[in-house]
């Protein structure tokens, strides 16, 4: 079992690079399952949830070419299964994002129920719902879900109750190869959801709108494999961002898309860390005190869930009184207790507000990763705590951020990885 330990006190400092965004690059792989030739994909963070889902391809039939750094050859010329076994799906929900690729492009798909971070119901319902729409079965039994279209696909008009992102994806992605055209209302806008639209586009699918609140796809008979290259992950950048707040530093962000970031730097400058902008770096300093802020997580392009944990951790040492809303997902708390056993002064108020007065004395000790994001916000409390913190539970983090360590020790923390006896 592995363990970090961060002794803080260290100004962040230096340039540091963003890999390739985690939750653009698991649906396009995903999505490599539509093409009839194969696919190379370029700036492929090395962390545990693509090995996840390459693990989930592999098993299908499709080649995975893996020895090119940061890169991946998909040979998808050969899909010899349907179904996708618990052992390789219990552990990342992203994973059931295959569905709709492998129901397109056999008819038939028989996924496991979705796992990942527990961090309140993500129900696929939305998902199914849209298979159905599209003229697929669905069946439900003994863990997995079925869906069947042995007379394939038919466009249709579908309204999401919540512009869920993986149900847009994969509803996306089946729509490609339905016969006639599908009109998708209120998806989700994320910018990974233009990614993998840009992709399917080059892969000769007719998708219009992504990004927006309608999107149109215009079935295909046939779709070819592409090169793509995955766009950089904004919740890593901002993690780092944060991180060089939180410690006074100077640190630039290379490989960032600053259009993705706004909600972010938008609260940053109003806790009055100053930040310049270039077309593919962002400048981060923070010569003063960091004062109080409030932040309610929505959609894109609203203030980012998976940003909500770090700024918390921000929080803490922010002056005043702050206020976080959680409309995103109803059980994403878990970090509250950690940052509390750090000295935080952090109140829940029902399960989707917190009130958090600053700026505490942040002390060193035990604390766990409790889900992804979490565990970056544990690590950016431990570069500014008095002392030693360790945190267990890498896992989390190991399925998000490449290379977290390595990229802040470059910038000066006191930061190491070391493993300990059960």
């Amino acid at each position: 079992m592995d363990k970090l330990i961060v002794k803080g006190g260290n100004r962040l400092t230096g340039t540091v690079k963003t890999s390739g965004a985690k939750n653009a690059v698991l649906p396009i792989i995903a999505g490599s399952i539509l093409g009839e030739t194969p696919s190379r994909l370029d700036e492929i963070p090395q962390l545990e949830d693509v090995k996840t889902i390459c693990g989930v391809l592999e098993y299908l039939g499709v080649k995975i070419d893996s020895s090119e750094d940061h890169a991946l050859t998909m040979d998808t010329r050969s899909i010899t299964a349907y179904e996708a076994p618990y052992e390789l799906v219990h552990s990342m929900r992203a994973s059931f994002v295959v569905m709709g690729p492998l129901l397109a492009r056999v008819g038939h798909a028989r996924i496991s129920q979705p796992g990942g971070c527990a961090i309140g119901s993500r129900p696929i319902d939305l998902h199914l719902k849209g298979f159905e729409l599209l003229g697929a079965k669905i069946t439900q039994d003994h863990g997995f879900i079925e869906a069947t279209a042995p007379q394939g696909l038919k466009g249709a008009d579908i309204y999401l109750d919540f512009p869920s992102v993986g149900a847009t994806e994969n509803i996306m992605m089946a729509a490609c190869l339905a016969e006639g055209t599908t009109t998708l209302e209120n998806p989700a806008e994320e910018p990974e959801i233009v990614d993998l639209a840009n992709y399917l586009n080059q892969m000769g699918a007719h998708v219009r709108g992504a990004g927006t609140d309608v999107i149109r796809i215009e079935g295909v008979k046939h779709m070819h494999g592409s090169d793509h290259t995955v766009i950089p992950d904004r919740i890593e950048a901002g993690t780092y961002m944060i991180g060089a707040a939180m410690t006074h530093g100077d640190v630039i962000i290379e490989n960032v898309l600053v259009e993705h970031q706004k909600p972010l730097l938008a609260k940053l400058r109003e806790a009055g860390v100053t930040i310049e902008e270039d077309i593919d770096r962002i400048h981060v300093t923070c010569p003063g005190e960091l004062k109080a802020i409030n932040i309610k997580t929505m959609p894109y392009p609203g203030f980012p869930t998976d940003m909500q944990a770090q700024m918390m951790a921000m929080m803490t040492i922010c002056r005043g009184r702050s206020t976080v809303m959680e409309t995103v997902f109803e059980n994403r708390f878990m970090h509250v207790v950690e940052l509390n056993r750090m000295g935080a002064s952090i109140e829940t108020t029902g399960a989707r507000g917190a009130l958090i007065e600053g700026p505490a004395k942040l002390t060193g000790c035990e604390v766990n990763a409790t889900d992804l994001r979490a565990g970056a916000a544990m690590v950016l409390a431990g570069l500014v705590a008095e002392g030693k913190t360790v945190i267990g539970n890498l896992h989390h983090i190991d399925r998000g951020y490449e290379n977290l360590v390595g990229k802040l020790q470059s910038l000066g923390a006191d930061i190491q990885r070391i493993k300990v006896q059960e």
